[in-house]
This record gives C-alpha cells, structure tokens and sequence, in this order.
C-alpha cells in the first residue's frame, strides 16, 4: 500500500507550529490542528463524491459540516480549528485490500471542504473510498479511473457515461439522480446549474435556504449545503465519479462575463462572482488548478478515456460578450451575426479547435453548456432565436463549425444543459441550407427537476420540430441521458421520470437516438 497526502512528519511538525511553507497554501494561516476531533453528530452530512477520472488516480471530495445549514455558512464548526481527515482507497468494499491513503486538512476558509488528489491506481478499474476524521468515517463511495490512452480499441471496447443538468431544489425531488446512481455507467458529466441562486418557491416544500436571493459567501455556502444534504444527489455522487463544469444559476442567470444578468457589472458583481466561484469549488470534486482567484476560475479542460472518447469541457460564461439586442428571445437581432463577438474567448476557442483536431480517440466529445444547434422559435417566415445561446453569437458558432471542418474532425458530438427538455440534432455547416454538410450530433439533455413536471410535447417543441429540419428528436420530460459508446456507434438513452413534484417517480426510456462511427449527424430515433 502507498501513501499519499500529507505525512505524518509533516502532520506533527505543523501541528508544533513549524515549517508553514511545506503545507499547501490553504493552510499557511489556518488556524491550529484539531489533533484528536470529536462530533456529538455525524461530520459527512454532505456525503462524499470523486470527480475528473485519470487513467491513475482521481479526486476525492468530502466537507465536514455536522450542522451544513449553520448561520455562519460553515457547517457548524466555526473557524477555530484545522481539522485532519484520513482517506482510503481499497480495491474492495471492505477495504481489505486497501491500495492508497492520506491525510488532508479541512481548514475554515474553504469551509472545512477537502480535496484529495489520488494517483498511482490502475486504468480503468473500480475502487471504492472513505474518509475518517476522528473515530466517524463516511459512507462509502466508489468511483473508476479512466481508461489508460496506450490501450488499443477492441470489438469489446465501450464506455457508458450519464449526463445531467439543472437540478433546482424548490422546482422539484432529486428522483431522477435516485434513479441515477442505480445505472451501469462509469461516470457522469455536469453540464451546470447545480444550484438555483434565486429564492425559488415552496409550492411542494422544497423552499430555498436562505429564502432569499444569494449574494454573499455564507450564502452560497448555505445553499449548497441544502442541495447537497439531498439524499437522491449523495447517492449519485457516490455511486460514479463526476466530471462538472457550472453555468450561469451558480452565480447570477444568465450572467456573462463581467456582468450580472441585469446588465450590472463593476465590483458588486465581480465579489459576487468571486464568492459564487469559491462556494463551487469547495463544493465539487474538482483538481486545485480549478482553484479559483478572486472571480476568475480556469474551469475549461480535457479529459481522455482512452482512445474511445475524449472529452472538451467548454466554459460558455466567463469569456462570453454580453447577449446581444438586450438578451431574451428576439426578433430580427443583426448583432447576433457580429463576426467580432464570442462565445468561448480567443483562448479557449483556439484551444478547443487544436484539441479537436489534434485527437486521436474515436469520438470527439464537446461537454458543453447552452445548445449550440439553431433553434428557430417563430411560426412562418419570421424567426426568433435566443440571445444566451448559440443563437445569440452565430458568428462566433459557426467559427467553431469551420475549424471543426476545417480540421477534418470526425465524430463530432455536442452534449447540452440549460433548456430544460431534450432534443437530438444535427448539426449543420449552414443551419438555414438543409442540403449542408452535417459535421456532427447534438444530445441536449433535459433538466434532473428545473422547471417541475413536465410533459411528453408541449407547444415550443411543436414549433422547433416543424421549423428547424435539423432537430430530429424532442422532449420536455425530466431526466437525464445515458450515453453508449463503442468504436462503431453511439447510442443516447433518455431517461425520463413522470413526475418530480412528489418524490418516487418510476424511470423509463423516451427514446434511443443512435450515431454511427464516421458518419456525422443522427442515424436513427427510436420511441
């Protein structure tokens, strides 16, 4: 068994007040350790979670919090200690075969959180983990390594992966991501809206703490210690690991840039970012190079599974030109097509193109936040588009198109958030020509309980179906998709529950949609 973390040489001598610089950062000031801590009740109330799978190791993620809903935004511990937490990983449930450990500290100014970077596993193999502070340990979670990129693909090689997004605690019950954590996957992928920050309601008595809209650290803590006390949300977390990127409702709706949704910006705004992006990283199983400074946070990055997929995770927030004609839905906007506008930044945009084109796996995944197809919402000649999405920096999005084509990038997929239904695209190299080449596929996924029940149609996917020939599948079900994936095809399942504003909903399947390998754009819908 090998050791990671912080030694105990290194545990004792801060803990004798020596040699500050060998710790990390976070600790330099922390107050002193808690060496021998004690709870009168349960520390792992916000459960356990593993995120951004290497072929060696990952990132395990705890935050001590026995009262996660405490005033002071820090679970109930104050900020008179650094606590020491233990963490395992065996090869067996039973931890008899226990391959890596550590010891982390969980220190007040990243709200006791803990993140435990763990290398030296075997690629693409279950392990499972826990942690232990004092004599309380936490609930057992399992996670899986990638897929190591040497391995050569096989007939039998596959990968099985979920995508969600948009869990608003008030709209309605977590019983999708119930449903979710009994899947046969090996990771699944956030495409934003985690929390809701605004007040929300208490129709089905979910209602948001703090009752009122977020601004402040505290605040955000608070809120995602409510989220993340939702048993339906744990039970997900600790059954994969997560690969997670936010969207605007972490911070402000449909904030972009420097300013806030209403168009504010200045340093109101910017501490509320930087406050937003700090509750987020202490609350997610993310690396330390996601750690963020200030409002700035480098969320973008890329993540193989051996040769079979590469993932991109695009930021769509931070870089962004404010929407165009005022936001919303809007008739005949000419600034939309503003060839100097952009979605991603030059950096970013440069980035994910090279990445595109210089992949070597099979399918090339774009892990992405708002849907990139057009959508034309009007009946008849007028049309109207949304200015947050693609839609709203046309230019900036067939850019990315060009290079995509440009590059010869085969097996092009885009996995969406944000809208609150489920559509299967393809997509085209001009939206407004049917004949265009098609460079890709477009799985944009529903909402976990974002917008409450829902229905199978409803009147605006009526209208998307009939007037934008590229849209081959739609639904406005809560759920969530699972994806299929082989050297030769891919397949999307969505995943649907009946209902969200009462908790046990039963899961079917809506649709299959099928790709094949080298053919761009949707082959075939099953219902």
């Amino acid at each position: 068994m090998r050791s990671s973390g912080l030694s105990r040489r290194r545990f004792l001598t801060y803990s004798g007040g020596g040699l500050a610089a060998t710790l990390p950062l976070a600790a330099v000031a922390a107050p002193p350790v808690w060496a021998q801590p004690r709870f009168s009740s349960d520390p792992f109330t916000l459960g356990v979670a593993s995120g951004d799978p290497l072929p060696d190791g990952v990132v395990l993620w705890t935050r001590l919090a026995p009262d996660p809903l405490a005033e002071d935004g820090l679970g109930g511990l104050g900020t008179r200690w650094t606590v020491p937490v233990r963490w395992q990983v065996a090869e067996d449930e039973r931890f008899r075969r226990v391959v890596r450990s550590g010891l982390e500290l969980a220190t007040p100014d990243l709200a006791y959180a803990v993140h435990a970077e763990v290398d030296g596993l075997r690629p693409g193999r279950d392990y499972y983990y826990r942690f232990r502070v004092g004599n309380a340990y936490s609930e057992t979670g399992r996670t899986r390594t990638a897929t190591d990129t040497s391995e050569s693909l096989t007939a039998s090689s596959s990968l099985s992966f979920a995508f969600v997004s948009c869990n608003n605690y008030s709209d309605g019950y977590f019983t999708a991501f119930r449903h979710l954590a009994d899947e046969d996957v090996s990771l699944v992928v956030h495409l934003g809206d985690y929390i809701y920050e605004g007040a929300g309601n208490d129709t089905i008595g979910r209602g948001h703490l703090p009752a009122t809209e977020i601004f402040s650290l505290t605040d955000y803590r608070i809120r995602y210690g409510q989220y993340k006390s939702d048993p339906d949300l744990k039970a997900a977390h600790a059954a994969f690991p997560w690969i997670v990127i936010l969207d605007d409702h972490e911070v402000d709706n449909n904030w972009a840039n420097d300013l806030d949704g209403q168009d504010s910006g200045g340093e109101a705004f910017l501490a509320r970012r930087a406050a937003a992006f700090q509750a987020y990283y202490e609350h997610m199983p993310l690396r330390r190079d996601a750690l963020p400074s200030g409002p700035n946070a480098r969320l973008y990055r890329r993540l193989d599974y051996g040769r079979l997929a590469e993932f991109h995770v695009v930021d769509t927030r931070q870089y962004r030109d404010n929407q165009a004609c005022g936001d919303g839905r809007q008739f005949d906007c000419e600034e939309r097509l503003d060839p100097a506008r952009t979605m991603l930044g030059a950096e970013q945009e440069r980035w994910l193109l090279d990445g595109l084109g210089d992949s070597d796996a099979t399918w090339k995944v774009m892990a992405n936040q708002i849907f990139m197809f057009q959508g034309d919402s009007a009946e008849g000649e007028l049309r109207a588009f949304g200015m947050d999405t693609w839609d709203g920096y046309a230019a900036a999005r067939q850019r990315v198109f060009d290079g995509v084509q440009a590059r010869g990038v085969e097996n092009f997929v885009v996995i969406t958030g944000d809208a609150h239904r489920s559509v299967a695209a393809d997509l085209k190299a001009n939206f407004d020509d049917p004949d265009s080449a098609t460079l890709g596929a477009e799985f944009l996924g529903t909402s976990i309980s974002s917008s409450g029940d829902g229905s199978d149609q409803d009147e605006w996917g009526r209208v998307w179906l009939a007037e934008n020939p590229h849209l081959r599948f739609h639904n406005r079900q809560r759920g969530y998709a699972v994806c299929e994936l082989t050297p030769d095809a891919w397949r999307t399942d969505y995943r649907v529950v009946e209902y969200v504003s009462r908790p046990g909903a039963p899961i079917g399947t809506r649709a299959r949609v099928h790709v094949t390998a080298g053919v761009p754009g949707i082959a075939g819908v099953e219902q």
